[in-house]
């Protein structure tokens, strides 16, 4: 059995509630992702996506120095790194989530993307429904 501990990123950069949101699109931009964990002490509080920043940010007209906890998303799935691949991406698919941030009791201990499931052999076929369905259900884009 394949875990989310084998696949997923364990260096993941996050931001504080305090942080401003252009601080943390600039993050975004340096790292090459689409989304920052917004932790407190390795707590995870809630996550910020590229899209969040542009819908509740920018399309609001808030000012750059805005803090992420009033544009990031605090109602959030996470996963343990025990969690097998499979039952991660039927999660990821019925959640209609990009990415999932993985726990140990609240710490944030790494994220596993769609990509991650994609590019593990055994996961190929889960990571491909999952994105289709995220894909197809424009309902849940938010």
């Amino acid at each position: 059995m394949t875990t989310l501990k084998d696949i997923m990123t364990e260096e993941v950069d996050a931001c504080s509630p305090a942080d401003n949101i252009y601080d943390v699109a600039v993050k975004m931009k340096n790292d090459h992702v689409g989304a920052i964990p917004i932790c407190v002490d390795g707590k995870l509080m809630g996550m910020i996506t590229d899209r969040d920043i542009v819908i509740r940010g920018v399309a609001e007209k808030l000012p750059n120095t805005s803090q992420a906890q009033e544009v990031m998303s605090d109602d959030i799935f996470t996963a343990q790194s025990s969690m097998d691949v499979t039952e991660a991406a039927k999660l990821m698919a019925e959640h209609q989530i990009r990415r999932l941030p993985i726990v140990d009791g609240d710490k944030l201990i790494g994220i596993v993307s769609l990509g991650d499931l994609a590019v593990h052999q055994s996961t190929e076929h889960e990571a491909a429904i999952a994105l289709s369905e995220i894909s197809e259900l424009p309902q849940y884009h938010h």
